[in-house]
């Protein structure tokens, strides 16, 4: 196992609750696939949309600092070049860790994350994470 596997190993392990920049309630997008197939694994999902008003039967937030309670696990759907603000906004709303889905990365929202001693993976999708490690919340 690499480090980055025993990473996110912990990060499915440790955090129960998921909550997504750019979640959408497209059921063509994997910005809606991705959180949905979580939350029927157990996962509690937080969706922050500016756009939206309940996405998977939950309330949507407009930004990370309208989320109203505490911030820990952050996934990403939002293209690359906005993830260094999305980083800063997740530092600053106390998040611990930054997950940026696949296909997304970005040297300077990394360097941000680290920096601020965030848990960071990014261009990894949650489902094939999840599904490799068989990790869950609840029985599925």
């Amino acid at each position: 196992m690499t480090a980055t596997d025993d990473l996110i190993e912990r990060i499915l392990r440790e955090y129960d609750t998921i909550t997504v920049v750019g979640a959408s309630a497209d059921p063509a997008k994997a910005a809606r696939d991705v959180p949905a197939y979580m939350q029927h694994r157990g996962w509690r999902i937080i969706p922050v949309n500016p756009h939206a008003e309940e996405i998977l039967g939950e309330p949507v937030y407009r930004s990370l600092a309208d989320v109203p309670e505490q911030v820990g696990l952050v996934d990403v759907f939002r293209p690359s070049e906005q993830t260094p603000e999305i980083a800063r906004q997740a530092v600053a709303a106390g998040a611990t860790a930054l997950w940026l889905q696949l296909g997304i990365r970005s040297a300077e929202a990394r360097e941000i994350a680290e920096s601020a001693g965030l848990l960071y993976v990014e261009d990894r999708c949650l489902i094939i994470e999840q599904r490799r490690t068989r990790i869950s919340r609840r029985s599925a």
